[in-house]
């Protein structure tokens, strides 16, 4: 198997409580702590991350500590939540609990008012870990990300459907190792 070990790293805290998709959040000082113990004793390759400030300035600063490639790719970029984003969780439970409950039972039948489809966010996510592979084949490979994009990966990865998206535990700062074979998002 010609697999590249793709390592997904969960940004660390902002302090935010909503959907912030592709709003530009910084780490809190707790999130450069949780992401500086996260990688620890570990090695990689590369980096790859999404261009958001909460994921990028840690890829940047630990590819420059480490002497390794960086690699910015807007396909990592978080989910977009349309109307949603930056709405705090609980006040979209009050004024739309009923529209919330059917985009966390199956977000692709019901993504957010305005939202990104599933099928954008899917190819987006597949062609940046594919790139990463064929850029650093058969390497270990460190990407920068966010919540919603690993869980997403995760259930390509696991073959599982989207609605178990919501169920998939992804703390900050958490990593993810994926074997990923590249071809259009197979991954093995």
């Amino acid at each position: 198997m010609n697999a590249t070990v793709i390592d997904l790293l969960r940004h660390g805290d902002t302090g935010e409580r909503s959907y912030r998709g592709q709003l530009d959040d910084p780490l809190l000082e707790i999130g450069w702590t949780q992401l500086h113990a996260a990688v620890i004793g570990r090695e990689w390759d590369a980096i790859v991350s999404s261009p958001l400030r909460r994921c990028a300035e840690f890829a940047a600063e630990l590819a420059q500590a480490r002497g390794l490639p960086l690699h910015l790719d807007a396909g990592l970029a978080e989910y977009h939540f349309g109307q949603w984003q930056g709405v705090p969780i609980e006040t979209l439970a009050e004024s739309q609990g009923e529209a919330l409950g059917r985009f966390w039972a199956d977000p692709v039948a019901h993504p957010p008012p305005g939202g990104e489809s599933f099928a954008a966010f899917r190819a987006r996510l597949t062609t940046a870990l594919d790139a990463a592979a064929r850029r650093w084949p058969q390497r270990r490979v460190l990407a920068v990300t966010h919540g919603g994009a690993i869980r997403l990966l995760r259930c390509v990865h696991e073959r599982r459907g989207f609605g178990d998206m919501a169920g998939i535990d992804v703390p900050h700062a958490s990593l993810h190792a994926l074997d990923w074979c590249g071809d259009a998002g197979e991954a093995h």
